[in-house]
């Protein structure tokens, strides 16, 4: 069952997405009567893939073997016949607490019942070969009966795979993927579920463990779970401890450090933009996207985020993932790739699942991937100024790369384009589109003439500029004294507030500061910012019905923009209520519906964990990555070899 903010939920016989299927059946006994919240879960991973786990120790969603494949557990977007593995007390849960063992990503819950306390200890052991997931149950007080439901559905919960006993472990064949569970308590098959029962008391461990392999592979050796419990915790510690962050918002930073970290494809160094697909931008509603990719926008903000933080490896791997991924024709450049770095991510519509609180269609693979949007070459060439300027050391073909796109980009930058929303609803002369286009040619008349690289600088600053006078001219109102969604519209939208950030403008020009104002007076519901305003009854810019959430993202960055413009006064309260809405284990998905007080979109969502550790060092350093980036600065991090782009 589902415990709500730490107090025992109603027991009224409700399925948790949908009614229960049989009264007589095991998981009908074990089904979970609340919905289950989008911040309810926490996550555990391997720096592959992640699993998400809910407060009364469900596992709801895990991807195998890396984030991007098919899901064995699916229940999130669906019931628990489409996969989940349960340990939880068979008596009523009267409260739950849990958090992360120190800075680690090895997850504690504590259950109590009328029976006593069990502690859930849940973690991913830093991959080796293939994934495992661990699971030990401690028997903190009392006599505390136990259950276990282990309900293996491949491909996102449609595949039933064949279950048999081998070598003492159950073990669930289909297709190309295998599963192995090892555990002390005996197990036995019901209704195509492997359940299980046992007795905790004060002192047992008993331990679970599943391990994937590829079906077409020996059945490998299951992880020793007490040493694989040390060895993680022992990674993790060590890993977080080379975080560089002081103040009071250092707990926040480097829980969502921790977040990025887990959500890095260790293989390549890719960053996907969250753990999974489909969760809503509105309750019931069709925004419903995959997130398991790695997004080009996202490249300098989180490239900042690692530097500040002093993982100067991982940036160099983030930097390096992305000059193999849009190696090629500038032409065919693509907005997204998967994590190997590979680029067809064809969407598809999975009609049997029900969807996240009945919030259909359940997607995967994601069609924008396919969309013009011209921004995505600004946000490549700026992130590798960036890390020129960093002196992360020099990268081959870099810069031959980027003469490439602004080659290409002279010739492109006046079509329309889907923009940075990815929409669905036509191409549009946005203007954050093509402020990025000029911050394209910005920074390579600043690479040349900084770093001496070669290039034709007159035609570069005259491209510059034209594009400059031609968004000071086409997207900004004088009635309101603002910058506008697109060339021609009366719309707002959050992402001109980066406008100061990218340099664009300085802080002090009155259309800058009469932008931020207009966005704060029609974008800002509940004190957070909304992309752009939507209407529940018809289509929207974006070529879809229905509301939506406001974005942590676009409510960090008015923070940032706040600090710009000298009112801390005013960003510090908007961060801290920004960090007073993460759950309890410093986790935040996409958006926030300011209607039902609730979580919306995928999670948890890295863009928004990106903003958050960007926004905290605003706040409380000179020189911030706002302040750096405005200011085309030298990193204060920087001191190896420079980057030559000649």
């Amino acid at each position: 069952m589902r415990i709500q903010d730490h107090a025992l939920c109603s027991t009224e016989a409700t399925a948790r997405h949908g009614s229960p299927r049989g009264s007589q059946s095991w998981s009908d006994r074990c089904i979970r009567v609340c919905l289950v919240r989008i911040e309810d879960y926490a996550i555990v991973g391997d720096t592959q893939t992640i699993a998400l786990i809910g407060r009364d120790g469900s596992v709801d969603w895990l991807c195998l073997p890396r984030f991007d494949s098919g899901a064995c557990f699916a229940s999130l977007l669906g019931e628990p016949e489409h996969g989940r593995w349960l340990i939880t007390p068979q008596g009523k849960i009267t409260a739950s607490r849990r958090q992360y063992r120190g800075d680690t990503l090895v997850l504690e819950q504590e259950l109590d019942t009328e029976d006593g306390t069990v502690r859930l200890i849940d973690f991913m052991p830093i991959r080796a070969e293939r994934p495992d997931l661990v699971r030990i149950v401690e028997g903190v007080r009392g006599r505390v009966p136990m259950k276990m439901e282990l309900i293996v559905r491949y491909d996102y919960g449609c595949v039933v795979p064949w279950v048999r006993k081998v070598g003492g472990r159950f073990h669930a064949v289909a297709g190309p993927d295998a599963l192995a569970i090892a555990t002390p308590v005996p197990l036995t098959g019901k209704g195509f579920t492997t359940v299980g029962e046992f007795v905790v008391e004060p002192g047992d461990r008993v331990p679970f463990s599943l391990t994937w392999h590829s079906s077409y592979e020996p059945l490998p050796a299951s992880p020793d779970p007490e040493s694989a419990l040390t060895n993680t915790e022992r990674w993790w510690k060590a890993w977080s401890s080379r975080i560089h962050a002081r103040g009071p918002y250092r707990e926040a930073i480097i829980r969502s450090l921790l977040t990025l970290k887990a959500l890095t494809y260790a293989p390549s160094g890719g960053i996907v933009a969250a753990g999974t697909t489909s969760l809503p931008e509105i309750l019931g509603g069709v925004r419903n996207w995959d997130y398991r990719y790695c997004w080009l926008r996202d490249a300098t903000f989180t490239l900042q985020a690692m530097l500040h933080s002093g993982f100067r490896d991982e940036a160099k791997e983030w930097r390096d993932w992305l000059f193999r991924a849009v190696a090629g024709d500038p032409a065919k450049l693509q907005i997204m790739y998967a994590v190997n770095g590979s680029r067809r991510i064809d969407e598809r519509e999975l009609e049997w699942l029900p969807g996240y609180e009945a919030s259909k269609p359940v997607r995967i693979g994601n069609a924008a991937v396919n969309q013009l949007q011209l921004d995505v070459y600004g946000e490549v060439i700026d992130m590798l100024f960036q890390a020129r300027t960093a002196q992360l050391g020099a990268m081959k073909d870099t810069w031959s790369l980027e003469s490439k796109c602004l080659e290409w980009l002279e010739k492109a930058w006046k079509q329309p384009d889907e923009g940075m929303w990815e929409v669905r609803g036509g191409r549009q002369h946005f203007t954050y589109s093509k402020m990025m286009v000029w911050a394209a040619f910005d920074r390579a008349v600043k690479t040349v003439e900084r770093f001496g690289a070669h290039g034709p600088l007159d035609r570069w600053r005259e491209i510059r500029d034209e594009i400059h006078a031609d968004i000071c001219r086409s997207a900004y109102d004088p009635a309101r004294n603002a910058f506008t969604q697109a060339y021609g519209s009366k719309k707002l939208d959050a992402s001109l507030l980066l406008m100061p950030v990218v340099g664009f403008l300085p802080t002090t020009d009155p259309r800058i500061i009469g932008t931020v104002e207009a966005i704060q007076r029609e974008l800002v519901g509940d004190g957070l910012v909304f992309r752009y305003v939507t209407d529940e009854q018809r289509a929207n810019i974006d070529g879809l019905p229905g509301r939506e959430g406001a974005f942590f993202a676009c409510s960090f960055w008015l923070c940032d923009a706040l600090v710009l413009l000298g009112r801390q006064d005013e960003a510090r309260p908007l961060f801290e209520r920004l960090l007073a809405l993460r759950n309890d284990v410093g986790l935040m998905s996409e958006e926030y519906d300011p209607v039902a007080k609730r979580m919306v979109g995928n999670f948890p969502q890295a863009f928004s964990h990106v903003a958050m550790i960007n926004s905290a060092r605003n706040l409380t350093e000179p020189h911030g990555p706002a302040r750096q980036r405005a200011n085309h600065a030298p990193h204060p991090t920087s001191g190896d070899t420079p980057d030559d782009p000649a």
